[in-house]
């Protein structure tokens, strides 16, 4: 089902505030997808979609190997019969104070602060799809 990124209801709304890991699908070079369990936040009011992560890992190689016009990816969660997906253009950002909010909002959803990173980055997705029956 189809859902408005920035309008959705506030049942999908609180699916995504909840307590699940998800998965962030990233598209290798050479077009095989790549799926790694992750943390997300999602911002309806924005439209965004965040990942903390490690800046060497594979995903975010495979972000940058798209190029200034970002990466086409996915986000889902589910628990049981309920899921959820949000699709976007992803890129990596690095600035430190959104970094932080990220980590903020992260510590929010999953209860726990993450330890220090020296070398985390953010992934950034402008959502254009939201899907779920949730």
């Amino acid at each position: 089902m189809a859902i408005d990124v920035r309008n959705p209801s506030p049942e999908y709304r609180a699916f995504w505030s909840e307590y699940h890991l998800c998965t962030l699908t990233t598209l290798r070079p050479d077009g095989t997808p790549h799926v790694v369990p992750v943390g997300v936040t999602y911002d309806h009011e924005q439209g965004l979609a965040r990942v903390i992560t490690r800046g060497g890992s594979r995903k975010v190689a495979n972000v940058l190997a798209a190029g200034e016009a970002g990466a086409r990816v996915a986000v889902c969660q589910l628990e049981r019969g309920k899921w959820a997906t949000l699709e976007g253009v992803a890129r990596v950002r690095t600035e430190p104070d959104l970094i932080a909010d990220a980590v903020e909002r992260y510590a929010e959803r999953y209860g726990r602060t993450p330890a220090p990173n020296p070398e985390r980055v953010l992934i950034e997705i402008t959502l254009n799809r939201a899907m779920g029956n949730a």
